[in-house]
């Protein structure tokens, strides 16, 4: 028998594996047509084997957990009161019949559900899938996981890595999690720019019956239990109306949100902009071309409905209507029923929302919608000397910088080594130098790290904010000069860590030639440790693909600049102190730095420079990070203080020199 070698697990997924019932240890029971087993707790079961090596457990579990993820669904609409009533113990009893399991009830942690939002399950399972020797099946898993997060490198790599193995060139890889109308969607848009306008209609009307279908589906789903977030739970005391209109807003709002969920690509954090309208532009134009004048001008004044003021669209209808037989009469064709229903009810929630906003003091901020304009036909005149553009789907241009790009400047100090450019860099705003730091300087900086550092530092106390595969440990500037002003590590070595900083802040201000001062916003001394015994199945990040004051969107090609993003970091500075093979500086354009004793980089902060580290699997790799920022009113406050504390060790210092100079001292 095999012995079973256990790594430890991220949190989240060990408590409920606490919780998982006897039967699931050997393996889950058929879901069908027995109640349906928690997919939280099939996730930590699924996981577990995995780690323990029994890929066939693994695979088992995760499978039904995915599952059950999609069977926990949805009810139907009922009146009030009683029947509010009447459902509440409908839904208890169904839940039980159809779900039962144990008592996490399939309300899982966030951590479990931003797992399955995010499709981590199909990372596990692709590993497992491949010691199995399964390829297809592990190419799909990989597929399903890299569709949701396109920024995953070594996903991307062991695909192309799978495709080797099994010796196929090209071979169709399945989304198991695609969402159908994004796919009916996006094979609409396929034949339309390819001018097969018969197809085109087919998919993109085939697309807007799933839309409306997933959206009554979604709208279900939001009847599920709600999250007070606004109140402490303790102090919450509502009264019998207060308490339903507090839950009715939450579910209110949630269903209005459903028009951003269905536009948004699994993984992405933006929505595709204007969707829902973009299938009446589309269609109206493709109705055009095959000649059904009537339902090209249903779906132009579909889409007036939401853009009443689109003059191309405006345009187009004049167009229509001067095509129509001489029997019709252009005003009794209407907008299509099924996006007039919806804008209709879409509305009437916006009015509900806002007015409640008021009255029960809440706040929410509707989305304002976007355009993407198509294509118009100029009146009077046939196909074949319209003006018609399509859709442009290339990517967009670079992400903008609000300063004059320059680079270049000096170096201001001796010995360092200039060693690339934004250009060698394959990049914007980018430079790399050696022997900022000499070996004894790195040397002292490491020691003094291990006497200040805390686990998880900066990071509210999380050992591992990144990946669970390593640990993380930090401390400040101030913190280090505390300890040195303390005794418990040396003054000396905490005061270099204070001049190595300031060295940092006036190479990169000069090297980038700044016309403005440049000013700390967050000084980091970081050390990332590999864990025993949680190494050899890894294919995460030490830190993964993120630019450091927007929120990457790879979908719309954008960086939006918008919190939890640092919006005011300007420029970054990374300082690495031990030479570690194993953690490589990784741009995603395609440049690597290699850490080294006194190796520094450092780039602009926005969208051209997204970035991350590649894993420790071995030893420790350790840096002094450094944030920037042009804006005095985000000066790091920390580092204040530790400007103040070095302006009194200097006047202590000066004292202490005076006194030893004065003849008069020995007298």
């Amino acid at each position: 028998m095999r012995e079973r070698i256990w790594a430890p697990l991220p949190l989240p997924l060990l408590l409920p594996l606490l919780l998982l019932p006897p039967p699931l240890w050997g393996g889950p029971p058929e879901l069908e047509p027995g109640p349906l087993q928690p997919f939280d707790l099939l996730y930590a079961s699924g996981v577990a084997a995995y780690y323990s090596g029994d890929f066939e457990l693994a695979v088992r579990d995760l499978e039904a957990a995915l599952r059950s993820h999609r069977r926990v669904g949805p009810g139907a609409e009922l009146p009030f009161f009683r029947a509010v009533l009447e459902r509440a113990r409908c839904y208890r009893s169904c839940e039980t019949q159809r779900l039962g399991g144990p008592a996490s009830r399939h309300r899982a942690s966030e951590d479990v559900r931003s797992d399955f939002q995010r499709r981590v399950p199909y990372n596990y399972l692709q590993r497992a899938y491949i010691k199995l020797n399964q390829m297809e099946k592990a190419m799909e898993a990989a597929h399903t996981f890299f569709m949701a997060n396109p920024e995953h490198m070594e996903m991307q790599q062991n695909i192309e890595n799978y495709r080797t193995m099994a010796s196929v060139e090209a071979l169709q890889l399945v989304d198991r999690e695609a969402r159908s109308h994004l796919e009916s969607y996006s094979a609409g848009v396929k034949h339309y720019e390819a001018d097969d306008f018969e197809l085109a209609i087919k998919y993109f009307e085939q697309a807007l019956r799933e839309y409306f279908s997933e959206d009554m589906e979604c709208r279900v789903l939001c009847e599920g239990p709600q999250r007070f977030e606004e109140y402490e739970y303790l102090g919450y005391k509502a009264g019998l109306y207060e308490a339903i209109a507090d839950h009715y807003m939450q579910v209110l709002v949630c269903q209005h949100e459903c028009v951003r969920e269905l536009a948004t690509r699994p993984g992405r954090l933006s929505p595709i902009e204007n969707f829902l309208p973009l299938h009446y532009d589309y269609l109206q134009f493709a109705y055009y071309r095959v000649g059904e004048y009537v339902k090209a001008l249903e779906c132009a004044k579909a889409y007036l409905l939401l853009h009443p003021d689109d003059e191309d669209v405006l345009v187009n209808v004049d167009y229509y209507e001067s095509l129509l037989d001489d029997s019709l009469d252009p005003a009794s064709i209407e907008a299509r029923e099924d996006l007039a229903m919806f804008v209709k009810r879409h509305k009437l929630e916006s009015e509900l929302i806002k007015s409640a906003a008021e009255g029960l003091g809440f706040s929410y901020t509707e989305p304002v919608r976007g355009k993407r304009k198509l294509g118009r036909v100029p009146s009077g005149v046939n196909v074949e000397g319209a003006e018609v553009h399509g859709l442009s789907m290339g990517k967009k241009s670079s992400p903008k910088i609000d300063r004059d790009l320059r680079e270049g400047g000096p170096l201001l100090y001796e010995n360092i080594t200039f060693v690339y450019n934004s250009e060698q860099l394959n990049g914007t705003q980018r430079v790399l130098l050696d022997n900022v730091l000499s070996e004894e300087q790195c040397r002292e900086l490491h020691s003094v790290a291990s006497g200040i550092m805390l686990v998880g530092d900066g990071y509210r106390g999380k050992t591992s904010p990144h990946t669970p595969n390593e640990k993380f440990e930090g401390a400040t500037v101030l913190k280090a000069l505390k300890f040195g002003y303390e005794g418990r590590v040396p003054l000396k070595s905490a005061r270099l860590f204070y001049d190595i900083s300031e060295k940092a802040r006036k190479i990169v201000e000069s090297y980038f030639m700044l016309n403005s001062t440049l000013y700390f916003s967050y000084t980091h001394m970081v050390c990332r440790t590999a864990l025993i015994g949680q190494q050899d199945r890894r294919n995460d990040l030490s830190h993964p693909i993120h630019a450091d004051n927007c929120l990457l969107d790879p979908e719309a090609n954008e960086c939006w600049k918008e919190p939890p993003a640092y919006t005011f970091r300007d420029y970054r500075y990374s300082q690495h102190l031990l030479q570690n093979q194993e953690s490589i500086f990784h741009f995603l354009s395609q440049a690597s730095i290699k850490p080294k004793c006194g190796r520094m980089i450092s780039f602009s902060s926005g969208g051209e420079n997204p970035h991350g580290v590649k894993a420790v699997t071995k030893g420790q790799r350790c840096a002094v990070a450094l944030w920037f920022t042009l804006d005095p009113l985000y000066r790091e406050l920390e580092r204040i203080q530790a400007d103040e504390v070095i302006a009194i060790l200097d006047q202590e210092q000066q004292g202490k020199h005076e006194l030893n100079i004065n003849p008069k001292d020995e007298l």
